[in-house]
């Protein structure tokens, strides 16, 4: 036609094209003739393209040759179908939970090998179980049988230890000052039978105000005091997510308190070189910075770990009504909860963790609400509605049950008659619900005269 150009196709119409073209036809009839019962084409081996996922597994091609593993990226191989890894070893990880997270350096290696495997990033007994006998064969360098030898002895450090309640009493009354923080507030400390017990987790929740923060300053001073005066004798860590931690409070509270003790600059500066504190204001931070206690709880003597607050950072990043937010926001926490709870009782240390309240209303579902004043949540309980009718608001700890299951000892602060404020003991193993009131001083928490025990 005239006005179109044909553009030129190499081999479209030479004899070369015209070959192909030939060869490709023939090679077409030979398929069909030698083509089996079931009418699929005999396919060729199976090979991947450098940098693409290989076969899933099992996968087998021409001949029945098994296939390689799926890559999990690029860089990583996965090991081979001949050694698969040590029978029920991911299951047995899952068992132990947190006792898994144990570093490799307690469970009675030889330095030299822990240093090994942290050159390859296995620093935990998890990092180490989840291994194949030969990936451990090849980084530890030792036999199949020093392997196995290896793999028993890291499970038994890391497996969970039988104790009767014969031994557990007989380890407190030999020592009963490491069982318990004492608060110095000595009516909570009888409730309590001593203090913040040591091997759990303590949560402190309250509206704002009310003396969380306080109350955590206060139990840091006094966990660096002497066994004899009722302390701990040790370091503290405190994790603050919310900056709401104050060097100069402390050194108040510290010379206030105790000032027949604090009674030099020299006393307050050994005391304050004692308190690690940390800024963390993310969730991933603050899982990270717990996950990484253990060997400064050895290195720095800690016998105290504090976060203020929990539920800060898990409230600004999860909206828990949206439902996949949910359900990170459950894993932060029931991981986060593991390893503090791990790590109590690894050491017996006393864990104490803030939390917020959350306000439900009685003829609506619950809703994750802001932190509510005294007078909002006065307002909320009297209220009426846009309709006429009247809302009742009850105030509950944030983070929801299963956080609150977590937590072994639960104390809630809130307001009274100001100055005057209320501590409640609403959930412990050992005490019962009982009610104190105190105030805010110089000193830290003072409790007054008033006290009011249910049955």
């Amino acid at each position: 036609m005239e006005g179109v150009q044909e553009e030129h196709h190499p081999g479209r119409h030479t004899g070369g094209g015209r070959r192909a073209l030939t060869t490709l036809r023939r090679r077409c009839r030979c398929h069909r003739h030698h083509r089996p019962q079931g009418g699929a084409l005999p396919l060729p081996p199976f090979r991947p393209a450098p940098g693409m996922p290989c076969a899933p597994r099992g996968f087998t091609g021409a001949g029945g040759v098994a296939r390689a593993e799926p890559i999990a990226s690029a860089g990583l191989t996965r090991r081979p179908r001949l050694l698969a890894p040590p029978r029920g070893a991911f299951e047995k990880v899952l068992r132990l939970g947190s006792m898994a997270a144990k570093k490799l350096r307690r469970a009675r290696l030889s330095q030299e090998l822990c240093e090994r495997l942290s050159r390859h990033q296995i620093t935990t007994c998890q990092d180490f179980l989840c291994l194949s006998l030969l990936e451990l064969m090849k980084v530890t360098g030792q036999s199949y049988y020093d392997v196995q030898k290896l793999l028993c002895r890291v499970s038994r450090a890391c497996a969970p230890k039988m104790q009767t309640a014969y031994e557990m009493k007989l380890r407190k009354s030999v020592n009963p000052s490491s069982a318990f923080l004492s608060t110095t507030l000595h009516s909570l400390d009888k409730v309590l039978h001593g203090g913040v017990p040591c091997g759990s987790l303590t949560e402190v929740t309250s509206p704002p105000g009310c003396g969380k923060t306080q109350f955590c300053i206060m139990v840091s001073v006094l966990a660096t005091l002497p066994v004899s005066m009722g302390g701990l004798d040790g370091a503290v860590i405190y994790v603050d997510t919310e900056s709401a931690f104050s060097a100069e409070r402390l050194i108040e509270i510290a010379g206030n308190r105790l000032p027949t003790y604090f009674d030099s600059d020299e006393k307050l500066f050994c005391m304050t070189r004692s308190i690690h504190l940390y800024r963390e204001l993310t969730c991933g931070s603050v899982l990270k910075r717990i996950m990484s206690l253990e060997e400064e709880i050895i290195s720095k003597k800690v016998k105290l770990i504090i976060i203020d607050s929990v539920a800060s950072v898990v409230r600004k990043e999860f909206d828990a009504k949206l439902q996949g937010n949910l359900a990170e926001r459950s894993n932060f926490l029931a991981r986060g909860a593991s390893v503090l709870k791990y790590l109590a009782e690894e050491f017996s240390i006393p864990v104490i963790l803030t939390n917020q309240i959350t306000t439900s209303l009685s003829n609506g579902p619950a809703i994750q609400a802001d932190l509510v004043s005294p007078a909002d949540d006065l307002s909320l309980s009297e209220g009426a509605s846009g309709s006429g009718k009247r809302e009742s608001g009850c105030v509950t700890a944030a983070l929801g049950n299963t956080w609150s299951h977590s937590v072994n000892t639960r104390l809630i602060l809130q307001y009274h008659d100001l100055p005057t404020r209320q501590l409640l003991v609403a959930k412990s193993p050992v005490a019962p619900f009982s009610a104190f009131f105190y105030t805010i001083e110089k000193s830290g928490l003072v409790l007054q005269v008033m006290v009011v025990h249910s049955k």
